[in-house]
């Protein structure tokens, strides 16, 4: 298939990357399964992904977590990474309406693979076949998504040559869904060799964070005219974000990353009507990636945050009956976030937060220091939650607490969560560094 051919281009940006399994290996063919069909219509000079005839807008999010909560907020869709579990999770997403844009692991440079070697090119070919030849046929099966960021640290373009085999395979096998790869970021030199390496494509996800609000002129730098669809965006990311002068990361709390998606979906996403085929916002769920609260749209505790009732309203054109409490800002000795708080071992420190809840539910609060993370991986790979550290806090159900600073020099940080008791939750964090006794 030509280029010019290039039935579709999805851009997404999404940062976690699944490991291989034995569930991608030990695949059994799936019986009684009829699927349904997939494709992108050019109409009136728009695109529009088309499910079983019928137009499909696909209101999406990267899932780690609840499928019927997904439902409930009017959700449609979800994106994986792998096919873990995936027989598990189509039919779950089946009973509940949901489709799935299935991920295949495949193996980025960052984590070992050698393109030059035919033999492990291979091997993987064949794996993503026996996932292919068992999920092919699946009725929530949406699109087939060959590699998350691959480009992320490459260097070998043979990856894309790699990834239009498997798209090639996937076509002769399976007529019904689409395929695409995912890529962190798109410019000229990365679009044309996709088009020259990786032609056999029928979309491109680009996936993208405080970047996304410059979609525009990445896509006319690369001179994009196909359809494409955002797999990956949501927080700004940690990498993108001002840093205090010993290095941490400065994390905005929850009702400004509410505002920064409600932005990004207004400004950068809903301009691309007619390109855009869709989205899937990031993260559905929880996960560790410098910070607990960085990147998903719920809490450790399962609690929703404010980001989530934007997606509902993004979703729904409406915002749901109980709202998550806003945050106007938090304190750290009479600072903020930006300040670079430096405090004395062993001394007492106030610590605040100010913010208000739609609903006037009573809220309850709970305050946590936590060791500064030292992770430096990237692209989402898996990282280690930092330990808590003991100190003492005084009236902890509060809005205003006192607390004692650690004893040992280091970079620290303090987190503070307010809940509704409707099932919802505010937080915010503030790093400081304890300067020696």
């Amino acid at each position: 298939m030509k280029m010019s051919d290039l039935k579709y281009l999805i851009i997404g940006f999404m940062v976690i990357v699944g490991c291989t399994s034995s569930s991608e290996n030990n695949v059994e063919d799936s019986a009684d399964m009829k699927p349904i069909k997939v494709e992108i219509r050019k109409e009136q000079g728009a695109y529009k992904l088309y499910r079983g005839g019928q137009p499909y807008e696909v209101k999406g999010a990267g899932l780690t977590g609840d499928i019927k909560s997904l439902q409930a907020h009017g959700g449609n869709s979800i994106r994986t990474w792998s096919v873990e579990n995936g027989q598990k999770l189509l039919d779950e997403a089946l009973a509940h309406g949901i489709t799935v844009s299935m991920g295949f692991y495949i193996q980025p440079e960052r984590h070992g693979m050698d393109y030059n070697d035919e033999e492990r090119v291979r091997a993987q070919f064949e794996r993503v076949r026996k996932g292919v030849l068992k999920y092919k046929d699946h009725p929530a099966l949406l699109t087939w998504i060959i590699g998350n960021e691959l480009n992320h640290h490459y260097t070998n373009p043979k990856v894309y040559d790699a990834v239009n085999e498997i798209s090639e395979m996937i076509h002769d096998l399976d007529p019904n869904h689409p395929t695409t790869t995912t890529v962190s970021t798109l410019n000229l030199e990365l679009a044309d060799e996709i088009r020259n390496r990786a032609a056999d494509l029928d979309f491109l996800s680009v996936q993208m964070y405080g970047a996304i609000h410059n979609l525009s002129s990445y896509i006319e730098q690369a001179k994009w005219d196909n359809p494409f669809m955002i797999t990956e965006w949501g927080a700004i990311g940690h990498w993108e974000m001002g840093q205090t002068e010993w290095g941490a990361p400065i994390e905005q709390h929850s009702s400004a990353k509410a505002q920064n998606y409600l932005k990004s979906y207004q400004a950068a996403i809903e301009p691309f009507a007619g390109q855009c085929i869709g989205n899937y916002v990031f993260l559905w769920g929880q996960k560790q990636e410098r910070t607990p609260t960085w990147y998903g749209l719920f809490l450790p505790t399962g609690h929703e945050t404010e980001p989530t009732d934007v997606m509902h309203f993004l979703w729904n054109n409406l915002w749901p009956e109980n709202r998550a409490p806003r945050v106007d800002s938090m304190l750290l000795d009479g600072k903020y976030s930006y300040d670079n708080v430096y405090l004395n071992a062993e001394e007492e420190y106030e610590a605040s937060i100010h913010l208000f809840d739609y609903d006037k539910d009573s809220l309850s609060y709970k305050w946590e220091v936590m060791h500064e993370s030292t992770e430096t991986t990237v692209g989402g790979d898996p990282e280690e939650v930092p330990d808590s550290v003991a100190v003492t806090i005084a009236n902890e159900n509060n809005r205003t607490i006192k607390f004692v600073a650690p004893s040992r020099e280091g970079a620290y940080r303090i987190f503070v969560y307010a809940f509704d008791g409707n099932g919802h939750a505010a937080h915010a964090n503030i790093p400081f560094y304890v300067n020696p006794k």
